[in-house]
């Protein structure tokens, strides 16, 4: 069995993580509207009334949406066989950009959300600037 690289185990983690991120939001749904209710509204038309659900939904949409570019260049650098010890720390980095960016998006943290939005932007460049080099 090949090991896998940190690259490719910290992109393994950040979609497990965010393949989770809808769970508290769904338990809110269920815990506010009753089950019963919750599951008869697969489609969201009842929104929910708590606000840190809603910013939530937005966080783990936020997560998707850059889970595609993180996962694209990490799998271009390993391909290429960029991969380096600033790639590796950026990996880890993002990992846990993307953890804190939900925290503080889930609760209401406005003036953390940005700046820890944009140290995982920088880490995703750092990748691409090493497939990039190596090409």
């Amino acid at each position: 069995m090949t090991p896998l690289s940190s690259e490719i185990y910290m992109l393994v983690l950040t979609t497990v993580f965010t393949s989770l991120l809808w769970v508290p939001h769904i338990l809110q749904r269920i815990i506010e509207m009753k089950p019963y209710a919750a599951f008869r509204d697969p489609g969201h038309d009842v929104p929910t009334q708590a606000g840190w659900a809603r910013r939530n939904i937005r966080a783990h949409t936020n997560a998707v949406e850059n889970l595609v570019i993180f996962a694209t260049l990490v799998i271009v650098l390993e391909i290429t066989g960029a991969n380096t010890a600033l790639t590796a720390t950026a990996a880890t980095l993002y990992f846990a950009s993307r953890v804190a960016h939900v925290i503080v998006y889930t609760l209401a943290f406005p003036w953390l959300r940005t700046p820890i939005y944009l140290l995982g932007f920088g880490c995703q460049m750092i990748i691409a600037t090493a497939i990039l080099i190596k090409t």
